[in-house]
C-alpha cells in the first residue's frame, strides 16, 4: 500500500479522498491554489503545496507544478479526482512517466474511451448495445452522409467525437439541415477539442440517463456495482441521482452490467469507472465512458456497502479484488442532491461568504462537502458545494429523508438551489420515478413562462 498520496483536485472529492486515505492510513498532500489556501481539505493534509493563482488553468491545470509537488513531498501516487485533468491522458502518462503511480486508468485506455468514435468501436466488439449509427466517424462527402442518416432515420444527433459535458453536438430532423448541421458541429468540435472528427447516432426523444458503475483491477478482475438513474438534468448537467434506477427489471441490469464488466477485461481496464446509457421503451443503449470516480458515487457506496475511493487506491496499489459478482449485495435505496452556490431558478452563480453553515443529520443521511461557517465560496471553479444523499429501505422512504434533510440544511450568505431540490421532491413525476432527461428542462420552461 502507498505511504503517501497526492490528491490534485480540490471542493468536495479532495476531502472525500483526504477521508479515503485517512481509513486507509496513508499521508497525503493537498495541492492548492491561492484562492484555496484556507480550504478544509489544505488545513486537514498532512501536507499542502500551492502551485499557483486562483485560475484552475495556471493551478489545477498546471501540470508541471502538479508533479513538482509530488516530487517534492515525496508522493508515490496521485489521485486526480473527477474533473480537471482526470480524465487527460497525457497527464497519466506524464505522471507515470515521472515515477510516480496514476490512481486511475492505464492512459491509452482514457485515450480510447475518450474518444466517443473508438469508444463505441470497442463497446460494439464487447457486445455492450449501442445507439443506432454511422460506423465510426462521418466521411467528408455529403452524398454519403445524407445516405447515413436515412438509414438511421430522422431525428438524428450529430456529436464530435472528443465531445463531452454537453458541448459538441447538434440535433438534426430535417435532410435539409443535415450538411449545416455537420459542418457546424465540425467547426466547434475543432475549436472545443482540437479534434474536428464526428459521428452521427439516431436522436431519441425521451430517454432516461442510466449509469452502470465498474471496479476492475490489474489481475483480469471485474465487477458492476448496479445502476445509478441521473435523469434530472438540466444543460446536460445532472441535478438529482439515486441508485436503483426506480422500475427497470432487476434481470435486465444484471444482463447489461456483466457486458459492461466482461467490456471492461476485454480493454484491460483499470479502476473505477462508469458506463453511461441512455434508456427507452426497455432497451439500453451506450454512449460513453467516464474513466474516474463519478460525483454521484456516493449512492452505489450506500446501496452496496463498498467505499469506491477507497477501491480505486486498493486497485493502483496493485491488490486484486478482494470480493467477486457473487459477493456484491444491493440493498435499499440512496438519493443525490448536488447542492450549488446559485439561484435555485435562475442559475446565475452566487459566490460569496458563508455565513451561516448548518447540515442536516440523523438517520440514512451523508453530506460531502468541503465548505464550513466563514467559508468564502471563489467565483473561479463549478458551483457545486457540497451533496446531500439519504438512504433509506426503501425509494420512498429516502426521499421522504431527502424532504426533511433539505428542510434542516442551512445556507446563508448566499444563494443555493435548495429551493429547486425541495420543489422536485415534491413532483408528482419525480415520486413515480423514470423521468427523461428532458423532464426539467420542460418542467423550468413551464415554470418561467407561468411567470411571464
Amino acid at each position: 500500500m502507498f505511504e503517501k498520496i497526492l490528491i490534485a483536485n480540490r471542493g468536495e472529492i479532495a476531502l472525500r479522498i483526504l477521508r479515503a486515505c485517512r481509513e486507509l492510513g496513508i499521508k497525503t498532500v493537498a495541492v492548492h491554489s491561492e484562492a484555496d489556501t484556507e480550504a478544509k481539505y489544505v488545513r486537514l493534509a498532512d501536507e499542502s503545496v500551492c502551485i499557483g493563482p486562483a485560475s484552475s488553468t495556471l493551478s489545477y491545470l498546471n501540470v508541471p507544478a502538479i508533479i513538482s509537488a509530488a516530487e517534492v513531498t515525496d508522493a508515490e501516487a496521485i489521485h486526480p479526482g473527477y474533473g480537471f485533468l482526470s480524465e487527460n491522458a497525457d497527464f497519466g502518462e506524464r505522471v507515470e512517466q515521472s515515477g510516480f503511480v496514476f490512481i486511475g486508468p492505464r492512459p491509452e485506455t482514457i485515450r480510447l474511451m475518450g474518444d466517443k468514435v473508438s469508444a463505441k468501436g470497442a463497446m460494439k466488439a464487447a457486445g455492450v448495445p449501442c445507439v443506432p449509427g454511422s460506423e465510426g466517424a462521418l466521411p467528408d462527402d455529403p452524398k454519403e452522409i445524407v445516405k447515413i442518416a436515412r438509414a438511421i432515420g430522422y431525428p438524428v444527433i450529430i456529436k464530435a467525437a472528443g465531445g463531452g459535458g454537453g458541448r459538441g453536438m447538434r440535433v438534426v430532423h430535417t435532410e435539409a439541415a443535415l450538411h449545416n448541421a455537420v459542418t457546424t458541429t465540425r467547426a466547434e468540435a475543432q475549436a472545443a477539442f482540437g479534434n474536428p472528427v464526428v459521428y452521427m447516432e439516431k436522436f431519441l426523444e425521451n430517454p432516461r440517463h442510466v449509469e452502470i458503475q465498474v471496479l476492475a483491477d490489474q489481475h483480469g478482475n471485474a465487477v458492476y456495482l448496479g445502476e445509478r438513474d441521473c435523469s434530472m438534468q438540466r444543460r446536460h448537467q445532472k441535478v438529482i441521482e439515486e441508485a436503483p434506477a426506480p422500475g427497470i427489471d432487476r434481470k435486465l441490469i444484471a444482463q447489461v452490467g456483466e457486458r459492461c464488466a466482461e467490456a471492461c477485461r476485454k480493454i484491460g481496464y483499470r479502476g473505477a469507472g462508469t458506463f453511461e446509457f441512455l434508456f427507452e421503451n426497455g432497451e439500453f443503449y451506450f454512449i460513453e465512458m467516464n474513466t474516474r470516480v463519478q460525483v454521484e458515487h456516493p449512492v452505489t457506496e450506500l446501496i452496496t456497502g463498498i467505499d469506491i475511493v477507497q477501491a480505486q487506491i486498493r486497485i493502483a496499489a496493485g491488490e486484486k479484488l478482494w470480493f467477486r459478482q457473487r459477493d456484491i449485495e444491493f440493498r435499499g435505496h440512496a438519493v443525490e442532491c448536488r447542492i450549488n452556490a446559485e439561484d435555485p431558478f435562475k442559475f446565475t452563480p452566487s459566490p460569496g461568504r458563508i455565513t451561516n453553515w448548518h447540515t442536516p443529520g440523523g438517520p440514512g443521511v451523508r453530506v460531502d462537502s468541503h465548505v464550513y461557517n466563514g467559508y468564502m465560496v471563489p467565483p473561479h471553479y463549478d458551483s457545486m458545494i457540497g451533496k446531500l444523499i439519504t438512504y433509506g429501505d426503501t425509494r420512498d422512504q429516502a426521499i421522504r429523508r431527502m424532504r426533511i434533510a433539505l428542510s434542516e440544511m442551512m445556507v446563508e450568505g448566499i444563494k443555493t438551489n435548495i429551493p429547486l431540490h425541495q420543489t422536485l421532491m415534491l413532483d408528482p413525476r419525480f415520486i413515480e420515478g423514470g423521468t427523461s432527461i428532458h423532464y426539467l428542462e420542460h418542467k423550468l420552461a413551464d415554470r418561467s413562462e407561468v411567470k411571464e
